[in-house]
This record gives structure tokens, C-alpha cells and sequence, in this order.
């Protein structure tokens, strides 16, 4: 796991173990930022850090222009740091590092910060990386349904802690972006205290996203057969698709029946929550799903939430708005 992997970099550094490149790169932004703003902000004391500190762009230099800054020495002190922002854009010549890579300047700690993009492992900087003391660290964007944990995990680890509800809520409207839902953790932080317990209460009021009308309350509507309730969230949905988007309710709809799919044919319910790789927590709403959908009943509904799908995206339905949809797709559902 990324967050695993980006802990024990850091932990290495405090503890002294400092590699002379550090190359990181992969989808996912949060976990690269988080390692080079540790880097920036403590390799170097303050006094250190003019002269010896510097940030550069990849839009901006050559990998020649970073090597030559890289070999030079540092000036009363110990080491110095250069750090390439945004280094994807030197994506066509990063293969001109390899030299560097093979022997490089042992008081210099070079940062790559290589957004969105990986190395080509088949090639030769990637190899020299692995093989000469670097660090070579990958940042690969999570899935949705590991999201909720990684929000329990990291609130966990600064002593405060939340409701199953509220961190798939926080999913729900922040999607998989570990920079937005970070952010908005930092905001929570501030207005409780440690041995307060983070509540989809506190999220509606602080965070703006309703406890009541939003996906996860529409997936146990439907769960529950509450016909009434369903209809009164999509409704508000229709009316707030900016917000609410129909692509999203549409596969977030989808992978709650397709584990569905999946409790009904587990013989052993003890092992549900592991086997569908959901919180324990919500195992309850499967339970009451599988008893008001049979086995064939989800599988005509997954089909129905496909063809709703291709019909929002403008296959055969170019008139529909997202209120003939969502009432089309309840429909189906609730047939």
C-alpha cells in the first residue's frame, strides 16, 4: 500500500538514512507531494537551505541543466537538496539521466517528482535506479472501496477516529483525490478534539454534503425496498446534478449489486465482509438487500443499471434529462 510504502521512506530519512535520488512517480499526486514537502521542509535548517536548497520545473530546464546543479557541492553544509517539480514534462529525455544515476553526487539528494506517469521498467533508468541505492517509489491511485479505509487508517494514526457512515460519505463527494479528502480532514480537525468522534452530523454541517440525500442513503433506500425514500432522493439529485451526477449514482449502484451478486452465492456469511472487501459495518445492509432481491431479481437489475448507464452517456436516449433516468432506472429496479 502507498501509505505503507510512503511512511517508511520518511521514517528512513528521519532516522538518517538519506538516498542520493529519490524518483517518485505514479498516478497518484498525494503520496509524491507528501514525501518531497518532508524533504524540502527538513532535510535542510533554515540557514542551510539558501544556498543550498533548490526547486526546479520540468517545463523550465534540460536533464542536463538538473545534473549540473545536481553535482555541485554544497556550501557549508552537510549536503544539498534539489528537487524537480512536475518532472513528467522531462518525460521524452528522462533516459539521459541514466549516468547520473549510475554514479551520483553523494552530498547531493536529487528529488524527481514524476506526476501521473511511471518509468518504463523494461528500460535502463529504471533499472540503474533499483540497483544503485535510489529510492524508486511508486504512487498508485487507490480504488474507491479501499478509500473509506485509508480515511479510518490515516485519522486513526493522528488519534481521532469516524463513523464507517461519515468516511464513505466523504468517498461518496470527494471521490478517490487523496489531496481533496485530506484537505477536508485538516478541516474537521480543527473544530473537535481528538477524543470526538468524526459524525455524518459533523460532515453535513462542516463539509456541506447532506446526510440524508446523497448515494450511500439512495443504495440502502433501495436495499430496504423504502420505494417512498428512493424516489425522494433522486428527485433531489435531478435537481442538483452538478452535484450529484447521474454517472456516479449509476456506478456506485452498480458495484453495490454486483457484490450483491457475489453475498448471495457465499455459503459461509462469516466470511462476506473479507470476501466482498467491504467494512464489516455494512455487511447489515446485504443482509437486508439479499432478503428483498433474489439472486435472479439482481441480475436483471445490473443489467437494467447498464443500459441506464449507456442511456445517460446519450446512446438511444438523447432526450432524456437525468429526472427520466433516475425514475426509468428506479423503476427497474423496483419492478
Amino acid at each position: 500500500m502507498s501509505l505503507d510504502k510512503a511512511k517508511t521512506i520518511i521514517n528512513d530519512i528521519k532516522n538518517g538514512n538519506v538516498a542520493p535520488i529519490y524518483f517518485l512517480m505514479g498516478e497518484e499526486a498525494f503520496y509524491i507531494d507528501g514525501i518531497s514537502n518532508y524533504i524540502e521542509q527538513t532535510l535542510l535548517n533554515e540557514e542551510e537551505k539558501g544556498f543550498n536548497q533548490m526547486v526546479l520545473y520540468g517545463r523550465d530546464v534540460t536533464i542536463d541543466e538538473v545534473v549540473s546543479n545536481a553535482k555541485r557541492y554544497p556550501m557549508m553544509a552537510e549536503r544539498q537538496v534539489v528537487i524537480v517539480k512536475e518532472a513528467q514534462d522531462l518525460s521524452r529525455t528522462i533516459e539521459n539521466l541514466v549516468s547520473y544515476a549510475e554514479n551520483p553526487q553523494p552530498t547531493t539528494v536529487l528529488v524527481f517528482c514524476y506526476k501521473y506517469k511511471k518509468l518504463d521498467a523494461r528500460k535502463k533508468l529504471s533499472k540503474v535506479l533499483k540497483k544503485h541505492n535510489a529510492v524508486l517509489f511508486e504512487s498508485k491511485k487507490m480504488y474507491d472501496d479501499k478509500v473509506p479505509g485509508w480515511i479510518i487508517q490515516v485519522l486513526n494514526g493522528k488519534g481521532y477516529s469516524i463513523t464507517p457512515k461519515a468516511a464513505q460519505m466523504l468517498t461518496e463527494f470527494l471521490g478517490n483525490d487523496l489531496s481533496k479528502i485530506n484537505n477536508e480532514l485538516d478541516k474537521l480537525q480543527l473544530i473537535i478534539k481528538p477524543e470526538q468522534q468524526i459524525t455524518p452530523q459533523l460532515v453535513e454541517q462542516n463539509i456541506g454534503i447532506s446526510k440524508d440525500f446523497n448515494n450511500f442513503e439512495l443504495q440502502n433506500a433501495i436495499g430496504a425496498k423504502n420505494v417512498k425514500k428512493a424516489f425522494a432522493i433522486v428527485q433531489y439529485f435531478a435537481q442538483n446534478p452538478k452535484n450529484h451526477p447521474l454517472v456516479m449514482t449509476v456506478a456506485l449502484l452498480y458495484s453495490f449489486f454486483s457484490k450483491l451478486l457475489k453475498y448471495h452465492a457465499i455459503s459461509n456469511k462469516a466470511e462476506a465482509p473479507k470476501m466482498l472487501g467491504v467494512n464489516p459495518y455494512f455487511i447489515k445492509d446485504y443482509q437486508t438487500a439479499a432478503r428483498n432481491y433474489s439472486m435472479k431479481e439482481v441480475s436483471g437489475i445490473i443489467a437494467s443499471i447498464r443500459e441506464i448507464d449507456l442511456k445517460g452517456k446519450g446512446v438511444g436516449a438523447a432526450n432524456m434529462t437525468p429526472a427520466d433516468l433516475y425514475k426509468e432506472l428506479l423503476t427497474s429496479i423496483f419492478k
